[in-house]
């Protein structure tokens, strides 16, 4: 057995609470598996509430409580955790938040603006400070920076999901934002398609009436955990696990997919809209 590489439980709340669970853990003399006994979550689930990744369910919090003799602390201090991991996002998006890290397969619409894990800085700020005018510069760049690590899902290998997104053909010409950057954001999904980190595809103007054109809808599967649907409106947002409202989003999203260019095309048509707007014939 390799040797323990210990936990910096100051590098944040997270990391902290990890390294408290695993050292009173430790001192109980249990394994992984056999605090997580009685309770309906994995070994590998606390290992990775443990090194900080991971929130800790309040069922398992009382759970680990109960067998650890802790006297509640670990459920009186699960939510500063959960506040601490979702900094910079809304409260609803907190299950989503976590569900993009453990994803198998991620597939998103959203009619009106480019998803959140496809954004660059520049168009994040030009959303985020519409959405609040009135907050102040510090607050906008919490809630960007917050946006930009949600991106980096896509550099590790390891835990990348599958990612596929529909985007309607008006955003390739949308202007909101000044023509370099909005070339740079062309730029950014053309990039991650050419090196095969998604899939992206096109609804031309011209398709006529079409499935979800009500509202967004991101839909994750996991190799471990039933499905889920997130769809989101301007200031709020809403999480599904119904398995009959699921499927009715899965059939949906998958008649929206026939509706859309091909992938080669798609990708086509995103980096001539990118060219485009360099060489100043961007269209509105």
């Amino acid at each position: 057995m390799g040797q323990r590489k210990d936990i910096d439980g100051s590098a944040s709340v997270p990391t902290f609470y990890g390294s408290e669970l695993r050292w009173k853990r430790e001192e109980a003399g249990l394994t992984l598996q056999q605090l997580v006994e009685g309770s309906f979550y994995g070994p590998s689930h606390l290992s990775e509430i443990e090194r900080g990744t991971r929130r800790m369910p309040a069922e398992l919090a009382e759970h680990v409580d109960e067998v650890l003799g802790t006297d509640g602390f670990f459920k009186r201090r699960c939510e500063d955790v959960r506040k601490a991991k979702r900094r910079g996002h809304a409260s609803y998006f907190e299950r989503v938040l976590e569900a993009e890290k453990h994803a198998e397969t991620i597939e998103e619409w959203c009619p009106t603006l480019i998803p959140g894990l496809l954004q660059t800085d520049a168009y994040a700020r030009a959303v985020v400070r519409s959405a609040h005018p009135m907050a102040l510069d510090e607050a906008v760049e919490e809630k960007v920076s917050a946006r930009m690590a949600r991106g980096r899902i896509f550099e590790d290998d390891h835990t990348k999901p599958d990612y596929w997104a529909i985007l309607p053909e008006s955003l390739l010409r949308q202007p909101i934002l000044p023509p370099e950057q909005t070339a740079e954001q062309l730029e950014r999904i053309a990039a991650l398609a050419r090196c095969r980190r998604i899939v992206p595809q096109i609804l031309p103007w011209s398709c006529g009436p079409h499935p979800l054109m009500l509202g967004t809808a991101k839909i994750m599967t996991f190799p471990d955990a039933p499905p889920l649907v997130y769809t989101e409106a301007q200031y709020s947002g809403d999480t599904i696990d119904d398995p009959a409202l699921v499927k009715q989003y899965r059939k949906a999203y998958d008649r929206l997919r026939a509706a859309a260019l091909p992938p080669e095309a798609s990708l086509a048509l995103i980096e001539q809209a990118a060219e485009d707007v360099r060489n100043g014939k961007h269209q509105h």
